[in-house]
């Protein structure tokens, strides 16, 4: 008999993903709010962007569920630093393999669990850098640049994350990509937007799949068919003659008969 985590697994589209965990957590009354929804689509850009060698689906599937047992009471610290380790127990009891369970325990460094999966070191920075991004009662949510010097001078700062440089180059080459609206923003300015903007949950998830992830994978698409254009237009000036061959041939025969060099010399 298929358990849930057989069912959630099998499913390879990213938004029937969000849907089948959308109906648990009104079943079973685990956490998902758009700020999960927010990550998984931050996730999914940067395993399109980087190439990592890793299963996309088991990444995004545990994405959505490494919060499970997250609380909102800021002030209850126990609850903080545990949720993790509570959230990868309940997923081993719905089915999930104990490597799942340990990637998304892994989330935070809570539970000092060591070695860390390479997944988890994914899931890490983008609940990290996502969560910077968004407003929280005690502050406003960071720029891009700005969450991404305090992702690596103060929150790593002590902690080797293995897909850190990467996940720089990611948010660097996302940050130079403009998206219209009634103003241009970068890509990240668009998706805080739309987050603050829409208050329902699946609506959030419409917006998000229907009109946010084809705009920005065309977008990504054209940013990198121009890189590799310019790669190509260097490559091919480089390997360019400097002069015709009609003025070579004139300049190699000036030297073979210039006396300071000499008719027997040899010139290539």
């Amino acid at each position: 008999m298929n358990t849930f985590a057989d069912y959630i697994l099998e499913e390879e589209e990213l938004d029937a993903k969000m849907e089948i965990t959308y109906y648990l957590s009104k079943k079973a009354k685990v956490f998902f709010d758009k700020s999960v929804v927010f990550k998984v689509e931050i996730a999914r850009l940067f395993l399109n962007y980087s190439k990592i060698d890793v299963d996309k689906n088991f990444v995004l599937t545990a994405c959505l569920l490494c919060n499970c047992k997250k609380v909102n009471n800021a002030q209850d610290i126990n609850r903080i630093h545990g949720y993790a380790k509570e959230g990868s127990k309940y997923l081993g009891e719905i089915g999930f393999s104990k490597r799942f369970c340990k990637v998304c325990e892994e989330v935070n460094r809570y539970s000092k669990s060591n070695p860390r999966e390479r997944e988890s070191d994914i899931l890490e920075l983008v609940d990290q850098f996502g969560g910077m991004l968004l407003d929280r009662p005690e502050r406003i949510g960071f720029k891009a640049d700005e969450a991404l010097v305090l992702l690596e001078h103060r929150n790593l700062k002590s902690d080797y994350n293995r897909y850190l440089q990467s996940f720089i180059e990611f948010v660097k080459f996302l940050e130079k990509i403009q998206m219209n609206d009634i103003v241009n923003m970068t890509a990240f300015r668009r998706l805080v937007k739309i987050y603050n903007e829409t208050e329902d949950l699946t609506k959030f998830i419409q917006k998000i799949v229907y009109e946010f992830e084809p705009k920005i994978d065309k977008l990504i698409a054209e940013q990198n068919d121009e890189i590799a254009d310019e790669m190509f237009r260097k490559v091919e000036g480089a390997n360019r003659p400097l002069f015709s061959e009609e003025t070579t041939r004139k300049i190699l025969a000036h030297i073979q008969n210039s006396p300071k060099i000499g008719a027997n010399s040899n010139v290539e």
